[in-house]
């Protein structure tokens, strides 16, 4: 598969939240799965509508994006998050409990 992310995702595996604009149920537990300066993939047991504006609360940091795309598996649902403009993480902002660049994998 030919990747066609503009920057490389880091795989990282944390406990977030994420409130959702306009839902029933606004607050909602996310597994954070990987991450990258402009977005995010989280793992949630609900699906999300594309296009849904969310706020990852990310223990003491906050990203605002939207959701891109949201994919059923056996163990619930992939949701990407493409950060706001001016939204940028970076590991001296917020390093998830447990992170690991593939890249490194490959040496």
């Amino acid at each position: 598969m030919i990747e066609r992310r503009a920057e490389p995702r880091l795989l990282c595996s944390d406990l977030i939240h994420l409130r959702l604009a306009g839902a029933e149920r606004a607050d909602l537990t996310a597994n954070l799965e990987d991450i990258s300066p402009s977005g995010a993939c989280v793992l949630v047991e609900e699906p999300l509508p594309i296009g849904t504006a969310v706020c990852l609360v990310c223990h003491q940091c906050q990203f605002s994006g939207q959701v891109r795309y949201c994919i059923h598996n056996e163990i619930g649902y992939f949701a990407g998050i493409r950060f706001d403009a001016g939204q940028k993480w970076s590991r001296e902002e917020y390093e998830p409990a447990h992170l690991l660049d593939p890249a490194v994998l490959g040496r």
